[in-house]
């Protein structure tokens, strides 16, 4: 488990879980080509985030439906997850989507906040993360009356 460090208790972030994604794509529906692909991933995210695999609570992964060819939860067992839980599925198939594409969440037990945990894009999937200002703005009918009025007379100020 995480350390506290030296800090008093009263200091001390609480443990939370906190979602932690990531994606990378490969070139071609190929089972060692989908899981040296997944083993990088998931070795960037705990390296980034400085994770131990204990406080790792489960992983969820995902492909486009155009890769069948070997599950991506295998590469955790190869990177010697065997108490982890996880799963696998497909993502949704949305027209225009990225394909040949892996995706993971992670659900981790730790003390950052959401803002310090580093999610990470690799290969073609670094285009699935634009720069959160180039997001389109929500359209009133999108949200509550009062939550867009709020919303509009933000922007006003």
């Amino acid at each position: 488990m995480q350390q506290h460090g030296s800090a008093p208790l009263a200091e001390q972030r609480p443990f939370a879980c906190r979602g932690v994604r990531g994606a990378t794509t490969v070139s071609r529906n190929d089972p060692e080509e989908i899981l040296a692909a997944t083993r990088e991933l998931l070795h960037s995210i705990l390296r980034v985030n400085e994770m131990e695999v204990e406080d790792i609570a489960s992983i969820y992964f995902t492909t486009t439906v155009d890769l069948n060819a070997v599950y991506p939860a295998v590469a955790a067992r190869q990177l010697g997850m065997f108490d982890t839980a996880l799963i696998c599925g497909h993502e949704m198939q949305v027209p225009g989507s990225l394909p040949l594409c892996i995706r993971v969440l992670i659900h981790w037990n730790t003390t950052r906040t959401q803002k310090e945990v580093g999610h990470v894009y690799l290969n073609e999937a670094k285009s699935l993360r634009p720069d959160r200002k180039s997001l389109p703005p929500i359209q009133p009918e999108q949200v509550s009356p009062v939550v867009a009025a709020v919303k509009m007379l933000a922007t006003m100020l």
